[in-house]
């Protein structure tokens, strides 16, 4: 028994973003492996497969790297606005953030806050989590500002179309973006997927959650480290980016709690904003001089797949199709990354054409 993601996708309301595509000719690409995604999956998956041997094309419909690890500037002010840290439990995912610490590209941040007790250490990056995102990427060959529109099974291939008119050929394809967007881009080539797999994909649930990144007058009274996690209302964390050592100057991003942001998601942002803005207010203490938002639809996911990974493709006559994110068995840093190395695990075990 299957299901059909055409009709799936057409009961859904997906809210498209706008992204500004870079000026290519069109061309087209053969690969062993398309990733769609710059996030940490897809580029934990790409490293390992490259090591393996395979030829890897990674898409991604950002000008930046990273996924959630985001950064942003406004003047001399600069902002981590998506994920705010990292810990680790995994013994090679300790390895990995230590080759960071050790490439300059990580630190450690804080392991406690006033009035509570030491826990993980918390790890950030240098000078802004974006640039672990640029260390994981060296080498690759990556397509940035792309949007894929189309994907489609050519014979024993798959064959992906790209906003900008370029098509690429791959043997594999590996997809990490979040799953509503997954299978809303499956429906464009109506690949249908066995019953199980299907429900395990509907199954999945996202938390959305708003950013304010603020720039202010003075420095902020939020004691050190310069993270303040609050368990009730609106507000579910503000990050003083200057004592974090991300910004020369004063400033903060607020993070609403996934309660307010399924309320206000929709709402006209800069109402929200100010909303948010004045309920921080007495936390930050400071007068916000500039602001910007940045909504995050599928910030964290609330219910997860068990598994680390979904290969898709398993008995089914489609070429080796897998998913991976921080959906499958990890919503932190190190799930997304943990879910990649799965991933490609499973697809070099394919022993699908490409090398030997």
């Amino acid at each position: 028994m299957r299901c059909d993601f055409a009709r799936y996708a057409a009961k859904q309301h997906f809210t498209k973003n706008q992204h500004k595509t870079r000026t290519m000719t069109s061309a087209t690409h053969n690969t062993n492996i398309l990733i769609i995604g710059a996030g940490l999956a897809g580029l934990s998956a790409a490293n390992d497969l490259q090591r393996s041997g395979y030829k890897v094309l990674v898409v991604d419909k950002g000008r930046g790297l990273g996924g959630r690890l985001a950064g942003r500037r406004i003047g001399n002010a600069t902002f981590d606005h998506g994920a705010q840290f990292m810990t680790t439990r995994h013994s090679r995912f300790v390895e990995e953030v230590n080759r960071w610490v050790d490439a300059g590209v990580a630190e450690q941040w804080y392991a406690s806050v006033p009035g509570q007790p030491n826990s993980h250490i918390r790890y950030r990056g240098v000078p802004t989590m974006t640039a672990i995102a640029k260390n994981m990427a060296e080498g690759m060959n990556i397509l940035r500002a792309a949007r894929v529109t189309h994907v489609a099974q050519s014979d024993k291939i798959w064959i992906a179309s790209l906003d900008n008119g370029t098509t690429i050929s791959a043997d594999a394809l590996l997809i990490t973006s979040p799953v509503p967007q997954t299978i809303e881009l499956l429906a464009t080539g109506n690949i249908q997927l066995p019953k199980d797999k299907c429900d395990r994909l509907n199954n999945i649930v996202y938390e959305s959650c708003i950013a304010v990144m603020a720039v202010l007058d003075s420095p902020s009274k939020i004691p050190p480290p310069g993270a303040l996690m609050l368990a009730d209302g609106p507000i579910a964390w503000i990050g003083d980016n200057q004592q974090k050592g991300v910004s020369s100057i004063p400033a903060v991003t607020i993070h609403s709690s996934g309660e307010f942001s399924a309320k206000n998601f929709e709402n006209d942002h800069q109402t929200v904003a100010q909303q948010l803005l004045a309920l921080a207010q007495p936390l930050i203490g400071a007068k916000v001089i500039e602001h910007q938002i940045h909504g995050w639809r599928y910030s964290k996911p609330l219910v997860m797949d068990e598994h680390r990974y979904m290969l898709a493709s398993e008995g089914t006559r489609l070429p080796p199709l897998a998913f991976a994110g921080d959906a499958f068995a990890g919503p932190r840093v190190e799930g997304a990354v943990l879910s990649g190395w799965a991933a490609a695990e499973a697809l070099v075990n394919c022993r699908f054409k490409g090398i030997d």
